[in-house]
């Protein structure tokens, strides 16, 4: 069986606080976009995964989809599969690819072997692998918070708007990015704000990982500002970067980003 897990961006991001468990609350707005992998999972001798296209760090035996499908043959009497999996999403970009991945593995397993389960069942296996992993499992807008794997529902619709995306030449550690953050409530959640018209998002919809991202990493400022200069209505890195989004009012061509960068056009 195959299917096509897709990538995300950040419509805010604010770090609240953190934890005692040493992990961090947040706010946030998960929004899917069509930039896709593709996953696929077929009857074997071994338990195996198998990874094509962009290059993924670490070894294939950790990678998330196999972490899936142990948690899930835990529990129930399913054959051995092999997992193929053909990476497109860019890798440290804050596009979420890798819990996308296993996110599908386990909607895959599901109808495969007609367990059965409930969009809260499937969210519950993926919570475990990543705390943004369960926001695949129904794939809608949602506002995320705790440590971002809670949701509500949120009436976002950008379907109307351009978008574009760009990824540079960056890979950003989450790790190092939430090291460097300073979390702090905001002045206004993002709940709140992110039901405003698009053109009013503009230094109201942050990201807190921009502050000390953009000073290690410069060039994807002068992204964010080059969008801005291209007459985009909103910018913003996604997630702990590096990738940075913008929604144009029409469509737009951007040969200057294109040099150095990976670009997306309507997402």
């Amino acid at each position: 069986m195959l299917s096509f897990p897709n990538a995300k961006i950040n419509l805010g991001l604010n770090i609240t606080e953190k934890r005692a468990d040493g992990y961090h609350n947040l706010e946030t707005v998960f929004y899917p976009i069509n930039i896709k992998d593709a996953v696929e999972i077929t009857d074997n001798e071994h338990i195996s995964c198998k990874i094509h296209g962009i290059d993924v760090p670490g070894d294939a035996n950790d990678n998330l989809c196999l972490k899936a499908y142990h948690l899930i043959k835990a529990d129930f009497d399913i054959p051995l599969q092999q997992i193929n999996l053909l990476k497109n999403i860019p890798v440290g970009a804050g596009l979420g690819g890798g819990s996308a991945d296993c996110a599908f593995v386990i909607k895959l397993i599901n109808e495969k072997f007609d367990l059965g389960l409930s969009v809260e069942k499937m969210e519950s296996y993926a919570r475990q692998l990543g705390a943004d992993c369960a926001f695949f499992i129904e794939n809608k807008p949602v506002y995320a918070f705790n440590k971002g794997d809670e949701f509500e529902k949120c009436e976002v619709d950008l379907s109307a708007w351009f978008k574009v995306l760009i990824k540079p030449p960056v890979h950003v550690s989450t790790a190092d990015a939430y090291a460097l953050v300073k979390p702090q409530k905001p002045l206004q959640s993002l709940k709140e704000i992110i039901h405003l018209s698009p053109t009013t998002w503009k230094n109201k919809v942050i990201n807190d990982f921009e502050i000390s991202v953009f000073a290690k990493y410069p060039q994807i400022h002068q992204i964010k500002t080059s969008l801005y200069d291209a007459g985009a209505t909103f910018a913003l890195m996604s997630g702990s970067g590096s990738s940075v989004f913008a929604i144009f009012n029409e469509p737009v061509k951007l040969p200057e980003l294109e040099k150095d960068n990976l670009v997306y056009y309507n997402i």
